[in-house]
């Protein structure tokens, strides 16, 4: 079990630690429900120091992130990230991450803490052209501070304007008196906000000065667990869960980071896919009938036949109702189509409903 720069300050702030992607990890505080809406409506904190961080450098950055990533890295700008995936030779995803563009030659690729060492092989296998990489991973802490009052809570400690960042943009500056933190104006909540990337050695002090300058918005600390239902809401794929090595990008709603124009892996399979149509869909879907979903639970017709499967499930607190995502036979994909859920070998009612679910 590994720990973040931070492990210390969550136990003591009473957390309930987890084993997660190998890393001990704080889940809960004061508990999911009320952490979910804390960064709903105000301000919340998430240590995710456990992503992965990669460097990529040189004349040749740029056409190695083509080669290994579905979307078109070719329309970045300093300073601008792009949401893409990394797809393996046989139809599935490697792995979901964000491409950062540092300048025209230097790179960030920021990957999911259970596939760090699985990404980082994948993508020195397509390293021909001599592109320097580091993994600056084991360094780097990064906390994401989201919700809709994130940017006042944070002014006080940049000269960055905050209110004035694009979503998926980022800067680097002075933060909280310490130089060269990057400031990323990306989430994985819906809620807006900013992600921040700095040295371990700085964590404890960044973390601190965060919390003072955030007390009179009612900043708190969240876990985990909230993490999983912000993102659940708003109809964001989970690696692991919603997409993995079996899932291609067409099928997960991936189609608008898959380009096709520019070669790379196995694209010209997923062309001949997306010309011959998937056979199977993601889809959102809510409850009608009482029962929560959880993943691996079979998704069938009236009459019982299997159509698919959940990939993820939960009861969302903001809606007040039980909500997931699965893969279900292209057929019955349609928005207000009915479905039913086995729960215990019971068939409990459901309809597809297009994500975001919190809108």
């Amino acid at each position: 079990m590994r720990n973040t720069a931070l492990t210390d300050i969550h136990i003591k702030a009473g957390a309930k630690m987890v084993p997660f992607a190998g890393y001990n990890m704080p889940v809960q505080y004061a508990g999911i429900n009320a952490e979910h809406e804390t960064v709903r409506h105000g301000v919340g904190v998430f240590d995710v120091s456990h992503m992965g961080e990669f460097i990529l450098k040189g004349d040749h950055a740029l056409d190695l992130i083509q080669q290994v990533t579905s979307n078109d890295a070719s329309k970045l700008y300093d300073g601008k990230v792009q949401y893409s995936c990394l797809p393996n030779e046989t139809g599935g995803i490697v792995d979901d991450l964000l491409v950062y563009r540092i300048d025209e030659k230097t790179y960030m690729l920021v990957v999911n803490a259970s596939n760090i060492e699985k990404d980082w092989d994948w993508i020195s296998k397509y390293n021909t052209m001599g592109v320097d990489m580091k993994n600056i991973s084991d360094r780097t802490s990064l906390l994401a501070i989201q919700g809709p009052k994130a940017a006042e809570a944070l002014q006080s400690l940049t000269d960055i304007d905050l209110a004035s960042m694009e979503y998926y943009t980022f800067k680097k500056g002075k933060f909280a008196g310490i130089d060269n933190v990057l400031v990323s104006a990306t989430g994985y909540t819906g809620a807006g906000g900013f992600e921040i990337y700095f040295d371990n050695q700085n964590a404890e002090h960044i973390w601190n000065a965060i919390f003072k300058a955030g007390e009179p918005f009612g900043i708190k600390p969240i876990g985990l667990g909230a993490r999983d239902t912000l993102r659940l809401e708003m109809g964001f794929c989970l690696y692991g869960n919603d997409i993995n090595d079996t899932t291609s990008p067409l099928e997960a709603g991936l189609g608008w980071v898959t380009k096709f124009s520019k070669e790379f892996t196995n694209s010209a399979a997923l062309q001949q896919q997306k010309l011959e149509g998937v056979k199977r869909k993601l889809v959102g879907f809510e409850m009608i009938d009482r029962g929560i979903p959880r993943h691996d639970y079979e998704i069938v017709d009236a009459d019982g036949n299997n159509i698919g499967k959940v990939t993820s499930g939960t009861q969302s607190p903001s809606l007040q109702k039980a909500i997931g995502m699965g893969y279900v036979k292209t057929y019955f994909a349609k928005e207000g189509t009915e479905i039913f859920i086995s729960i215990r070998e019971n068939k409990i009612k459901a309809k597809i409903v297009k994500p975001p679910f919190n809108k």
